[in-house]
């Protein structure tokens, strides 16, 4: 990626460094990131990431799912427990602000923003172009705080054209439906990786 040199920092750019730190490779469900390089020519600053080689295509070509999947009870199992891990992990990293929920739940959704009882570390960007099977979470560069249930309520808007999918993915995650999930259910009603605002 590149950037003015005077905004080669923050949360995007740090992002996969950080992930990198605070994860390692997920046990075995995150391509480990094996070097990063900075440099900077006439006022733009570059950055070059090397992780490790992911062998499996993603499970779609867009975020949004266009066709059913059959994927096996072990690929739900193991997300389940690849998001409650990074859920469980500290960081003062922010993906989704109360202020953007604030303003945006309004307007996109008509209704007042709900309060977030619970913030949880989250990915961020889950979606099916961001998944492979076996098990790969890919593009970890926005990964940071956000209202618990967070990462169930995007993979879920993404999957709404496949009802079966959709579902599967209610199934995996009880906490969709329930009240501590609401906040993050009414966010991700508009699902765009871009629009929650600057992180």
């Amino acid at each position: 990626m590149s950037a003015p040199e005077a905004k080669a920092s923050g949360k995007l750019w740090d992002g996969a460094l950080d992930a990198q730190h605070a994860f390692g490779d997920l046990d075995g469900h995150r391509p480990e990131l094996l070097g990063v390089h900075d440099a900077f020519d006439d006022g733009t600053a570059y950055q070059a990431e090397l992780s490790a080689r992911v062998d499996q295509p993603v499970l779609f070509d867009d975020p949004i799912l266009q066709r059913d999947l059959q994927l096996p009870g072990s690929w739900w199992a193991d997300l389940t427990k690849v998001l409650e891990k990074v859920s469980a992990t500290v960081t003062d990293r922010v993906a989704v602000r109360q202020q953007y929920m604030d303003r945006a739940i309004p307007e996109f959704v008509g209704i007042p923003a709900p309060a977030v009882t619970c913030w949880t570390t989250a990915h961020a960007d889950l979606h099916w172009a961001n998944l492979t099977a076996p098990l790969r979470l890919l593009d970890w560069e926005g990964w940071g705080q956000a209202p618990e249930g967070f990462d169930a309520a995007m993979l879920y808007a993404y999957s709404l054209l496949q009802e079966d999918v959709a579902t599967r993915v209610r199934d995996a995650f009880p906490v969709l439906g329930s009240p501590a999930g609401l906040a993050a259910e009414s966010d991700r009603v508009r699902p765009t990786a871009a629009d929650r605002g600057p992180g």
